[in-house]
């Protein structure tokens, strides 16, 4: 037996791969495996090579695995294009329809399944997801009432006939391939896991979740992968809790939408992906200047332009920092896993309000849309503060003088009431203005109120702006990423170890205002630092030498082909480094 396994699915896209994935992925969550998953899919609604993969462990997992156990194909494509990832020995199952092969040089057990005529004799070529999961369970040794439970679920609104047929296709399948194989492989079944149902999601759907326990009554956003889930998930729940969702026509909408919103009190926030956060950037600045909180969600993908836009990269790092004109004080918060999407969404909306301004919360593509384990949510840790907003009666104010929204104070934020309240006039303008609001051009104001804005940075901290395991005091290297980079990175380093590399490994998650006090001292320690990031400059590298200097120790590994990194990758590109 073994103790964790890789599968894939490959076909083209619309023809059911992920209703395939999402069901065999149910089905052993359920039974109580840890899992983490990667979609890979086109740009386009239908058509164009797809595929998931899902690894399955009894441990937890953080990280794509490097190799393939079993390929699901409906098509030769997803033979020629995934074969070489599989293990010596792994397993194909395809559809007979096209006669598949293996390529050559893939040591692998190939078994053709009649998938789309089981399918099409149960009445219609749908049924062959069904069909080619109940196969590729039954390989695994798996129950098939746990699968046909999840079939179940999935189906079970569509009215019990179709339950009835779909379950129907999963038994032919498994009861084809188990007599070709003479029974389940024996070198391909998996250890029993706790059987503890888990946690199953993806981040975005921990963002909107986050977002609806920290107070959030609010969302305009325009559709954009990869950050449609969150704002598909709000529309869902938002309702529930008095709230709404606006699909506004584009991004620029969304965010003075959101920005008018909290404004007036209620939290709101927007989610994008890297083209609508450049339409979004002189919105941005006016939220600083006004001193309005607001929380927007970045989810990167590939770019320029409109690049990659279903494809991994974290090369946004740059606009989220400086993409404004002027200067305004902004806080950019980066989560590295479904559990942290959830809490910093809450923490966002925090930060926002404590010391208004614009929060940018930022993921990346896998860790987005990765479906993946996550450990069970604590809500005694959601806390809503509103920071130095006045729910109170206001003191009568003196005659032809305004509420002094922009008050000058020792840490730079001012109180804040919502339109209405007695007492609290005030004028509000993206020009420059006094402490009443009031357009002004004085040049002593402008420095003044300049610091005041700038001066709420220097106290913020998030909760860990770093994560760091540094087991050594003086490594070999010190390895440092960001988002979804985190659990490949601890693989590599246990490869690392091996080879006799020691290690420490950084997680930066507050990027603005970035943490130098807390970075310095393991740089200074390390002997060698690599920076391991999805873009093609080292953005994320050069914010730690401008911010925290030993720019001769830094070097940077950096992927930009729009797939994530294998833990293979950062183990044999440290180890060049070193």
């Amino acid at each position: 037996m073994i103790s964790q396994l890789s599968w894939k699915i490959g076909g083209q896209q619309g023809e059911g791969v992920e209703s395939t994935d999402r069901i065999f992925s149910t089905a052993l969550n359920r039974l109580g495996y840890y899992l983490y998953g990667y979609r890979h899919f086109s740009s386009r609604i239908k058509g164009g090579h797809t595929n998931n993969k899902i690894r399955i462990s009894v441990k937890p997992i953080r990280a794509i695995s490097d190799d393939l156990d079993i390929l699901v194909a409906f098509d030769q494509e997803s033979i020629d294009l995934n074969a070489h990832e599989l293990r010596k020995s792994g397993v194909i199952v395809a559809d007979a329809k096209f006669n598949p092969t293996v390529p050559e040089g893939v040591d692998a057990r190939l078994f053709a399944v009649p998938i789309t005529a089981i399918a099409e004799e149960l009445g219609t070529s749908l049924f062959k997801n069904m069909v080619a999961s109940g196969a590729s369970w039954a390989l695994l040794g798996l129950p098939l009432e746990v699968f046909n439970k999840a079939v179940e679920e999935e189906f079970g609104r569509k009215g019990p006939a179709i339950v009835e047929k779909n379950v129907e296709a999963v038994r032919r399948g498994a009861e084809f391939v188990l007599e070709q194989a003479g029974g389940s492989l024996k070198d391909f079944e998996l250890e029993p896991s706790d059987g503890q149902p888990k946690l199953f999601m993806i981040g975005n759907d921990a963002i909107g979740l986050g977002a609806v326990a920290g107070g959030c009554r609010f969302m305009p956003a325009y559709p954009i992968t990869p950050a449609s889930e969150i704002m598909e998930y709000l529309v869902k729940t938002l309702p529930k809790f008095g709230g709404a969702v606006i699909q506004t026509e584009d991004e620029i909408a969304a965010v003075t939408m959101a920005i008018g919103a909290n404004y007036g009190g209620v939290r709101a926030m927007t989610a994008s992906a890297g083209p609508g956060l450049s339409l979004m950037v002189e919105a941005i600045g006016l939220a600083g200047m006004t001193e309005t909180p607001v929380v927007i969600v970045d989810t990167q993908r590939g770019g320029p332009s409109t690049g990659l836009p279903t494809k991994q990269e974290q090369s946004d790092i740059n606009a989220m920092i400086y993409g404004t004109h002027g200067e305004i004080p902004k806080i950019v918060i980066a989560p590295s896993t479904v559990e942290e999407c959830f809490y910093d969404a809450v923490e966002a909306f925090n930060l926002a309000e404590k010391y208004q301004c614009p929060v940018i919360l930022v993921t990346d593509l896998q860790l987005s849309l990765g479906k993946q384990t996550a450990e069970n949510l604590d809500f005694n840790r959601v806390a809503v503060e509103r920071g130095t907003l006045i729910s109170g009666e206001l003191p009568a104010l003196e005659d032809n003088k305004l509420f002094k929204r922009y008050e000058f104070t020792e840490d730079g934020i001012s109180p804040r009431v919502i339109p209405g309240m007695k007492q609290g006039i005030h004028h509000v303008t993206g020009v420059e203005h006094d402490q009443e609001g009031r357009p002004s051009e004085s040049p002593v104001n402008r420095k003044k109120m300049m610091d005041k804005r700038l001066k709420k940075l220097e106290s913020v901290r998030i909760t860990n702006p770093i994560h760091i395991d540094a087991p050594h005091e003086t490594p070999d290297v010190l390895i440092i990423g960001m988002s979804s980079t985190g659990g490949t990175i601890d693989e590599a380093r246990e490869r690392l170890t091996k080879d006799g590399v020691t290690s420490n490994h950084m997680t930066i998650r507050q990027l603005y205002p970035f943490p130098a006090d807390l970075v310095k001292p393991y740089l200074e320690k390390a002997k060698t630092v690599i920076v391991v990031e999805n873009n093609a400059t080292g953005q994320l590298a050069d914010q730690v030498k401008l911010h925290a200097g030993y720019a001769d120790k830094i070097k940077k590994f950096l992927k930009y082909d729009g797939t994530p990194f294998l833990p293979s990758e950062i183990h044999t590109g440290c180890k060049e480094l070193v």
